[in-house]
Order: structure tokens, then C-alpha cells, then sequence
């Protein structure tokens, strides 16, 4: 399993420094209040990436964990609940609205574009009686991005909670929770963060805990309920035992994007999407999407004759890299460039650039030139130097 070249839109890259924290001895998350102190600064360093003054929780769980918990938590049985859909996991949201007894009301948009805000307000206009509505930031199988800055606003116009799957985004892309209203906005660890599998970043509102403080009937179970969480750094005591250990990797990632500066972590992914976008099509393969690209993923669609399975079992096979094609009906049609993170650093996208180059030449796809010669020169279009 290790020593591939993995390039996927999730788990990424995880950089050294990060890797050995993770393997220092720890104390007990348990009784240790140094740690207490610990968890609650690495959760105000992240409240700054995500621009809020709202309470920043990390749980032990894999990003879906907070997806589920922040309908567990919301839902009781008969709510009006509006999944926004324009994407795989955007759809997806309705599972764990339903089987908390939520009724899913869909606000479906063409998979190939962002969710059109003008059409989302006639809608609203007609039909606003919900308790929260779920919209996903990118929607990592076609990597549609959603503009949360424009959505959210209109929702909270209509009283309507959000909550928002920022889980392929957070980091990649702004998100600015209290400026933009979101109640409950997701991350992962494993993304654009780019620390190890294991973690869900969530931020909660007051309109949200009240909301969960207010049902009538209590939260099902335990783990999967946001209110437990509300208390432990008064009470000095976290409702679980904390993997202290990925905490404290996560610290380190969350140290290395604010060293590196957010603003330039976010331009570094803009211009190495951009750049790899305007490749792939002057190269002769089509973008899957329209509009609303997302600065962490870039969807491909692969000539039928070849099939994205057949060309990522290649990259595997031949050169020992790994690249992801998509999900459900996308499985065979589109390669995932998962441009995120640490991945998001030139020597890795040149990297994973020509070996999909060759590949698709090895299984008789004569595209127009390098990959690797049309990303740099639109890279370098893109810094604007003036070389003298």
C-alpha cells in the first residue's frame, strides 16, 4: 500500500512535520487539562480560517460524522427540510435527513453548474416553511463549487437554518461563516487541510444550539449529538476520549497553512486550477462542468474509447500512481484531478500532469502537445512576472 504517488481529491498528501507529531508520546486526553488547553487553541486557530467568532468543535470522526450529526441534531420527525442538489453529495444530504424522520423537500439544479441563486429565490418565494436547508460548498464527484456567500444570506432571509458540507473546500476555498451566515459549516481533516483521516472540523451558531436546545423530543444517541459539546472547556471534560494524537497532527497542518498565510494558501489553489483547467482543454479533453469550478478538484470527462477506469488502473499499474475516477453514473467518465492541499504545490500537479499525459497516450490518445507544457505556460501567464 505505500509508496505510491497517490493524487486524489481526498485523503491527501500529509506533509512531514505533520506526520511525526503524530507520532510523539502523548498524555490522557482524558484528565490532562493541558490538553483541554491544547484542543481549545488548535479549535480558535481554525475559527480564523473560517473567519467566525462561533464555537469551533473537533470531533473524532471522518467528515461524514459531522454531515450526520448536524441532521441528528436538527432534525425531528415531520420537519420540512430543503436538500439543495445540484451534485452527488448534495442529494446525498436526504439520507440522514430521513432517517432522523425529516421530510426532504429537493431544490435540484443542472449538475454541470452552480446552484442558480435567481432560481433558488423564485423558489424560496413559494415555498420557505423549512427548518434548515443542507447545501454542499464543492461536491467533490463533479467539483461543482456552490457560492455559499450569495445562498446562505437568502436562506437566513426566509429564517431558514444552513448547513453547509464544506468538507472538499475548507482551506481550498474562502469560507467566511459569520460574514455569510452559516449556522453549521463541515470540514475534514483529510482534504485541503491535508492531515490524516480521522477528523470532522465543525462550527456551530446560537440560532443552531438554540434550535437543538428548543425540540420537543430529544436528540437520538449520544456520539452523533452537538450539544454535548457545548460545555467541555468549562467542565474541563470532553464527552469522549480525544484521539489526541491526530489532534495534534491536525495542529501542526493547521500551523503550516497559517504560516504559509490563508490568502496566499488560497491563491496557490486558484492559480494551480486555473492552470490545469485551461490545460486539459487545450489538450483536447472536455471539463465536465459548465461553471462554477472549485479551486480543489477539476472533473475530466475521458474519451469513451478509453474509460477513466481503464486509464486510472493504468496510472496504477504502469507507473504506481494514484488518481481517482468519479462515483455512480461519472464512475467511467470522468478523472478526478484532486488539486487540494498540499497537493496543490507544483511539483506534485507537473508530477500526476504527465503521467495521465502518458498514459492516454500509451492507450492511443493523441492529445495536442504536453499537459505538462500547456499547465506551465498558463501557470506562468498566471504570476504575471516580467522576466528581464
Amino acid at each position: 500500500m505505500n509508496n505510491k504517488f497517490v493524487y486524489t481529491p481526498g485523503p491527501t498528501r500529509v506533509r512531514e512535520n505533520v506526520r511525526l507529531e503524530i507520532a510523539k508520546e502523548t498524555t490522557n486526553p482524558d484528565i490532562d487539562v493541558e490538553f483541554c488547553e491544547f484542543y481549545k487553541n488548535t479549535c480558535k486557530k481554525m475559527s480564523s480560517i473560517l473567519n467566525t467568532e462561533k464555537d469551533v468543535y473537533i470531533l473524532s470522526g471522518e467528515g461524514i460524522l459531522g454531515l450526520e450529526a448536524a441532521c441528528a441534531s436538527l432534525t425531528e420527525p415531520g420537519d420540512k427540510v430543503l436538500v439543495i442538489d445540484n451534485g452527488i453529495f448534495g442529494r446525498g444530504f436526504d439520507d440522514f435527513v430521513k432517517m432522523y424522520g425529516g421530510e426532504v423537500v429537493y431544490f435540484s439544479g443542472d449538475y454541470t453548474k452552480e446552484i442558480d441563486i435567481e432560481e433558488l429565490e423564485k423558489f424560496l418565494q413559494k415555498e420557505n416553511d423549512f427548518k434548515y436547508a443542507t447545501v454542499v460548498h464543492c461536491d467533490t464527484p463533479t467539483g461543482v463549487l456552490n457560492d455559499l456567500s450569495k445562498i446562505c444570506p437568502l436562506l437566513k432571509r426566509y429564517n431558514i437554518l444552513t448547513v453547509v458540507d464544506s468538507v472538499s473546500a475548507m482551506v481550498g476555498e474562502e469560507i467566511r461563516v459569520d460574514d455569510w451566515q452559516i449556522d453549521i459549516a463541515l470540514g475534514g481533516s483529510q482534504k485541503a487541510i491535508s492531515a490524516p483521516t480521522g477528523l470532522t472540523i465543525v462550527s456551530i451558531s446560537e440560532d443552531a444550539k438554540n434550535s437543538m436546545k428548543n425540540r420537543k423530543m430529544p436528540i437520538v444517541g449520544f456520539y452523533l449529538n452537538l450539544t454535548i459539546w457545548e460545555k467541555y472547556y468549562e467542565n474541563k471534560w470532553f464527552p469522549y476520549t480525544m484521539p489526541i494524537n491526530e489532534i495534534i497532527g491536525l495542529d501542526r497542518a493547521i500551523d503550516n497553512i497559517l504560516e504559509e498565510k490563508l490568502e496566499n494558501v488560497l491563491a496557490r489553489h486558484e492559480k494551480i486550477a486555473s492552470a490545469t483547467r485551461k490545460a486539459f482543454t487545450e489538450y483536447g479533453l472536455k471539463l465536465y462542468l459548465e461553471s462554477g469550478y472549485s479551486n480543489t478538484v477539476t472533473a475530466v470527462e475521458i474519451p469513451e474509447n478509453i474509460g477513466a477506469l481503464n486509464l486510472t488502473k493504468h496510472m496504477l499499474e504502469k507507473y504506481n500512481t494514484l488518481v481517482s475516477t468519479s462515483l455512480c453514473d461519472y464512475k467511467d467518465k470522468l478523472l478526478r484531478i484532486g488539486h487540494m492541499g498540499e497537493n496543490a504545490n507544483l511539483e506534485f500537479i507537473i508530477y500526476v500532469l504527465n503521467v495521465i499525459d502518458k498514459s492516454l497516450k500509451d492507450l492511443g490518445f493523441d492529445g495536442n502537445g504536453s499537459l505538462v507544457e500547456l499547465f506551465n505556460k498558463h501557470y506562468l501567464n498566471l504570476l504575471d512576472i516580467d522576466f528581464v
